[in-house]
């Protein structure tokens, strides 16, 4: 989970509405739900548009009866958690950092999440329309100095569902919305760096998992569909397919997914890399122990190759593997060295056989705490080590990110010059270097 601010908003006394669950939306401009949380949860704000329910108690604030969180719960946009840590104490656990022989020592890719247009966007896969913050000029800015000067050359750009077909579930991209999204994308790709399309809903649209109740697969291929077709072109627009899903069933998902990749591939983007998440908010530590590795394997190409088709992993350093607090307390460098040895044995089948492939999209740490600069530059070591099977890391997150949020990678501007927070100069660039 990734949460901004420790600011408590007060609860609103004898509010109407129902006590917001773990990690949902409380407040913000144009919101107009519940602004208390559950018992042991508190309304903070991360910026003018977005305040959401995470762990603690502040005064003022109404408490229902204590709620059952799971350790997976995952919370908003701005405050994303990783599941439950596993890997470090999986079987055959890899403990030694050294690159295999196949390995280069050095991934192929590394930058920063785009944020903004994500905002409003919560676990259950409702998107606040209203919530949405158009990075703009100053994301676009952002992006041209990461490359400029910190040699980063790929960033993730996630977008809520809702606001692309603005609130049309199976309609066309909505001229308006799309155009102003499709402007941070031509943005990213004028840096010369590769750009990743984000859908951020969690596998949901308000509420209702796609192919599980909710959303049809045919209406999720639709979308995709509709956004292969508009950068079929450019080898440098990498589809990730969903951010995070959870609490789903993943032999169905892996339906789903391939929906999408058929959709993709048949509107003529044939050479793009398409990122698959696993459930379990897709963790790097739980890819193989909860059925993802195995369910996601089986989704190919249309001519049944699995060329481009990447895992797509997150992964958290944070006590609890929350990404809700500034310090580190772990490396996951066990859990990337396992994963590493799974993606080697269980190579792709189709000829000529390589090994499958796997991209970090999010990873992050308090941007100067000094368990996280030295943490956060382990864990990187670790994929440049196995380098073979790991493409890069995504850090998060920039874009429209305050610098008071705890995971805060936007660079500041001091006159005409940006300066970075620790945290991506000596890991997030320092490593890919």
């Amino acid at each position: 989970m990734k949460t901004t601010s420790i600011v408590a908003l007060a609860a609103a006394a004898g509010s109407a509405y129902a006590q917001n669950a773990a990690y949902a939306q409380c407040g913000g401009q144009g919101f107009t739900g519940a602004t208390t949380c559950v018992s042991g949860y508190t309304c903070t704000v991360s910026n003018q548009y977005y305040s959401q329910c995470v762990p603690g108690t502040a005064a003022g604030t109404t408490k229902a009866a204590a709620t059952t969180v799971a350790t997976t719960a995952k919370p908003v946009t701005t405050a994303k958690a990783t599941s439950t840590v596993k890997a470090a104490t999986s079987t055959a656990v890899k403990t030694s950092s050294a690159a295999p022989a196949s390995s280069s020592g050095k991934v192929a890719f590394a930058g920063v999440n785009i944020s903004g247009f994500d905002f409003g966007c919560g676990t259950d896969g409702t998107c606040t329309v209203s919530g949405i913050v158009d990075p703009g000029t100053d994301g676009i800015n952002q992006i041209n100095h990461f490359v400029k000067d910190d040699g980063l050359n790929v960033f993730r750009l996630p977008v809520g569902w809702q606001y692309l077909l603005n609130n049309n579930l199976g309609g066309t991209l909505d001229a308006t919305n799309f155009g102003k999204y499709d402007k941070l994308v031509q943005g990213c790709l004028a840096s010369g760096a590769s750009c990743i399309v984000d859908i951020h809903n969690y596998a949901r649209w308000n509420g209702a998992i796609i192919g599980q109740g909710g959303p049809t697969n045919a209406q999720f291929a639709n979308l995709w569909s509709q956004l292969a077709t508009k950068y079929k072109s450019n080898s440098k627009v990498i589809f990730g397919l969903m951010n995070e899903p959870h609490d789903l069933d993943i032999t169905s998902w892996a339906t789903s997914a391939q929906a999408a990749v058929t959709a993709i591939r048949t509107a003529g983007a044939t050479s793009q890399k398409i990122l698959l998440p696993g459930t379990g908010y897709t963790s790097a530590a739980d890819f193989v122990d909860n059925g993802s590795a195995a369910a996601l394997s089986k989704v190919t190409n249309l001519d049944g190759s699995f060329t481009n088709l990447i895992f797509d992993v997150h992964k958290y350093l944070d006590s609890d593997n929350s990404g809700t607090h500034a310090s580190c307390t772990q490396t996951n460098v066990a859990a990337f060295n396992t994963f590493a040895t799974y993606l080697r044995t269980n190579k792709a089948s189709h000829a000529p056989v390589q090994n499958r492939q796997a991209f970090l999209t999010e990873t992050g740490g308090g941007p100067s705490d000094s368990s996280c600069l030295t943490d956060v530059c382990a864990e990187l070591d670790s994929l440049n080590a196995n380098s073979d099977v790991y493409l890069g890391w995504v850090g998060w997150g920039a874009g429209k990110f305050d610098s008071s949020y705890v995971l805060s990678e936007t660079p500041t501007l001091s006159g005409s010059t940006y300066v970075d927070v620790p945290l991506v100069k000596q890991c997030i660039a320092g490593k890919f270097h």
